[in-house]
């Protein structure tokens, strides 16, 4: 019988989890819930299907279509919306991606849902990034939830995700000597599979240990974007330098010059505030929330040098 319900399955984090639960046999696939917005009926399903996954439709703007998706289970892991541009121009209240968020929690309160588990990110409370805004509120609003257990997992800043953060840096075509930043910090990153191993141990521990807690899963090996850039110059053989700039100079460079979206830009350039000010980096010894899990599995974290080179490469 169904009991776990994942969204997001078609995205990175959320295909992550799955491969996940799936590679270590986490639990029976009999009792995991594919939520959907495609069709439930593609061929690209099949696979699942055949091992006894169920698949269902719902989309985050039909709140009874959620209902029915949920309907029957225990536990929802709910995936961020990728849906950014809600949160562009500073959003009021309920307007930003939240508002996908907020009604897929009525939806899974609605059919008897008794856990939920959200994917945040790993910044802090009360955020200058502007891409944390939607996440600090469904944050809040889970935690006035008197009727549903909730967890909020903060994932930390994806390996991956580097070249977003190091000036929208292209790694297969990028010639640039000079990066241009709004600022510098220490971020501690993690791999999109380890993130998925660590949230989908958190997603099926039948114990109480996650109840009401806020754990961000990163590294603790944090990283600077100048560091990043010496590690782009080896693989480069020439000199890549960070430089780093006002707010303002930010914008207009990659409006003007880069032709980037000016929404974009201006919702993306608060993220260097939140850098500078150390919101992103977690290594203190409590912070090895991620390490830890892995380990139980045998792993260790994928360093951020090493997805570098690769994707450079």
């Amino acid at each position: 019988m169904p009991q776990i319900v994942l969204t997001g399955t078609s995205g990175k984090l959320g295909g992550a989890v799955l491969q996940a639960i799936s590679e270590f046999n986490l639990v029976p696939p009999n009792e995991l819930v594919i939520s959907t917005s495609s069709d439930p009926n593609d061929a690209k399903w099949d696979f699942l299907k055949e091992r006894g996954v169920t698949v269902r439709y719902a989309s985050y703007e039909d709140q009874a279509s959620m209902e029915k998706a949920f309907a029957g289970c225990d536990k929802l892991l709910l995936v961020s919306s990728p849906q950014i541009t809600m949160d562009f121009d500073n959003p009021a209240y309920g307007s930003g991606r939240e508002k996908h968020h907020i009604a897929a929690v009525h939806a899974a309160r609605a059919a008897g849902i008794s856990h939920i588990y959200y994917t945040s990110l790993g910044f802090t409370n009360r955020s200058k990034a502007g891409v944390m805004k939607a996440h600090n509120r469904t944050e809040e609003f889970l935690t006035m939830l008197s009727d549903t257990q909730w967890t909020v997992i903060r994932e930390g800043l994806y390996n991956e995700s580097w070249p977003l953060y190091f000036g929208h840096y292209d790694p297969s075509s990028d010639t640039r000597r000079d990066v241009v930043v709004a600022g510098d910090g220490y971020i501690s990153f993690a791999a999109i599979a380890d993130l998925g191993l660590a949230t989908a141990m958190i997603l099926v521990d039948t114990s109480t240990r996650w109840c009401g807690m806020t754990p961000t899963l990163a590294t603790t090996e944090a990283t600077a974007l100048r560091q990043i850039a010496r590690t782009v110059s080896e693989v480069k053989r020439y000199p890549v330098n960070v430089r780093v700039v006002t707010r303002p100079q930010y914008e207009r460079y990659y409006i003007k010059e880069r032709g980037m979206d000016e929404a974009f830009i201006k919702w993306w350039a608060t993220t260097y505030d939140a850098v500078r000010e150390g919101e992103c980096a977690h290594r203190s010894p409590a912070s090895k929330v991620l390490e830890n899990l892995l380990a139980e599995r045998g792993r260790t974290p994928i360093p951020i040098d090493q997805t570098i080179r690769e994707m450079l490469s």
